[in-house]
């Protein structure tokens, strides 16, 4: 089988080490190279063309926003992972609008990484559940926007979705609104389609990602 080809881009060639051995230990992935700012980065993509990148926010010389939004217009079907700090909330919105497909804790485990990579692979978003938590208790009850400026959301849409990146689940919407499941679930059905999301971590993402909600 054809390995995953990974690089990793981080300026502490401690922490690239740590990661190169964590994956190593796994038979699926080749890790074909390494970068230790965003512009040694750019300079080596073209030639190895990784499956996914895994990629720090803040380093010299070039950063992650300004190395990920470089690749993305060039190759815009890289899909890379943010590999991040608590205190880089700041970023999250540079980072996704800048293409991210997802965001890891530096502090995670192996198994977390390669669920991400995993993830990240077949399409979707990847939040590490911690940083997730956190977005979702810095979205105040009126810091949104009431529509996107291509696809319209109603009201009741925007109300039903912050919940939702909130953690709420169906039902206990359903109390806060005083309305029926059913129709929850018809709002959620409606929200996923309009946005091509395929779950929580994917409505939040284009929230983010489109200003609906603001970090």
């Amino acid at each position: 089988m054809e390995k995953i080809k990974i690089a990793i881009v981080d300026d502490h060639k401690m922490f690239r080490e740590g990661i190169r051995y964590i994956l190593s230990k796994s038979p699926y992935y080749d890790i074909v190279f390494e970068a230790q700012n965003g512009e040694e980065f750019l300079d080596l993509y073209d030639k190895y063309i990784p499956d996914v990148v895994l990629m720090d926010i803040s380093m010299p010389v070039m950063d992650g926003v300004a190395a990920t939004q470089t690749v993305i217009k060039k190759f815009p079907d890289a899909k890379i992972i943010a590999l991040s700090m608590f205190g880089d909330q700041e970023y999250y919105y540079k980072m996704i609008h800048a293409g991210v497909k997802g965001f890891v804790l530096k502090e995670t485990g192996s198994d977390e990484l390669e669920k991400a990579i995993t993830e990240i692979l077949l399409g979707n978003n990847y939040f590490s559940q911690e940083l997730l938590r956190n977005i979702i208790y810095s979205i105040g009850e009126n810091n949104h926007k009431k529509s996107n400026p291509i696809i319209h959301f109603s009201d009741r849409e925007i109300e039903v979705w912050t919940l939702i990146c909130k953690g709420m689940s169906n039902a206990e919407i359903a109390d806060e609104l005083h309305l029926s499941q059913r129709t929850i679930e018809g709002h959620r059905a409606n929200l996923l389609k309009k946005t091509e999301a395929k779950n929580t971590v994917g409505l939040v993402m284009y929230a983010i990602k489109n200003e609906i909600f603001k970090l």
